[in-house]
């Protein structure tokens, strides 16, 4: 059997799969998404996803234009049509949920009243993320820059919205990609460390505590930072804090990793031809990461 799409309640063989030209997703970015994990067939954090995702359906009025009409599916609705679509591709290996949706279909006007009903959409498949050092099962590496590219302004597109419009990141990426890295690190128009373009970054100073930026420095809050913020980090006996970050806390940090849905826990062993650890993944980052791997192997909850 194929790999198979869910759009707007049926699923449909994925090289049939279409949005309209019209969908105001596609033509200006109008539309938020979600970027899952499955584990043999286990969603991990599945309702923390779908809270981001309806939080990001909600700022952007994606259904509230026209008399406040709802959301055609509910949350739970949403979960079991997620479910429904990894169980009927689990002949092709899912690893990773991609849940779109969009304003839907309208005219080539900025308007979003022309636009009806959203557009929704849930993409099973699997997932490669870097082309990262890795052996023997142990911790990923990759390589980073400092990006020229500034992070959005908070006040111009509020960083907690997972939107469709990704130009920004994507201008970050083509930089590290013509450099030859992996990652490029974004700073804000103040100088302060964000995130990199689809990851979230911590730093470990010489005392262990572990440090990332604060959601005012405009970042995106992630679903794996926060399992390792709140779970993992204390797990180990460790202090996790958010704090203002720049580049020199980057360049004299004892380790430094990256975490996302598709990178899991990525140690940064290079940052602007810098080495971090001696291009080695630290102790702390190397606990970290095998402690999410117990977490994701074992049998808890979903969420």
């Amino acid at each position: 059997m194929g790999k198979l799409v869910w759009i707007n309640g049926d699923l449909i063989d994925a090289d049939k799969a279409a949005f309209s030209v019209y969908d105001h997703g596609l033509l200006y970015g109008d539309g938020v998404f979600e970027g899952i994990r499955c584990y043999d067939g286990r969603i991990f954090k599945l309702d923390s996803h779908l809270n981001r995702l309806f939080d990001g359906i909600s700022a952007l009025r994606l259904t509230d234009l026209h008399q406040a009409k709802k959301f055609p599916y509910t949350q739970e609705e949403m979960a079991t049509a997620i479910r429904e679509t990894v169980a009927r591709n689990v002949d092709c290996c899912p690893e990773y949920i991609r849940v779109i949706v969009t304003r839907g279909i309208g005219d080539l006007g900025l308007n979003p009243k022309s636009c009806e009903k959203p557009s929704v959409a849930i993409i099973v498949d699997s997932l490669t993320m870097y082309n990262m050092e890795q052996a023997n099962g142990e911790v990923k590496k990759i390589k980073a820059i400092i990006s020229s590219v500034r992070r959005n302004s908070i006040d111009a597109l509020p960083p907690q919205i997972k939107s469709l419009n990704y130009l920004n990141n994507i201008f970050a990426k083509m930089e590290a990609v013509d450099r030859g890295v992996d990652e490029a690190i974004m700073l804000n128009s103040d100088g302060y460390v964000v995130e990199c373009t689809g990851d979230n970054i911590f730093v470990v100073e010489a005392d262990g505590t572990v440090v990332t930026s604060p959601t005012r420095a405009g970042l995106l809050p992630g679903i794996t930072a926060g399992v390792v913020r709140s779970d993992l980090v204390p797990q180990l006996g460790l202090h996790c804090e958010e704090r203002l970050l720049t580049t020199v806390d980057l360049y004299c940090a004892r380790e430094v990793f990256v975490t996302g849905t598709a990178a899991e826990i990525a140690a940064v062993s290079h940052i602007d031809c810098r080495s971090v650890n001696h291009g080695q993944a630290g102790k702390v980052t190397t606990d970290l990461y095998r402690a999410f791997q117990e977490l994701v192997s074992s049998n808890a909850p979903e969420d």
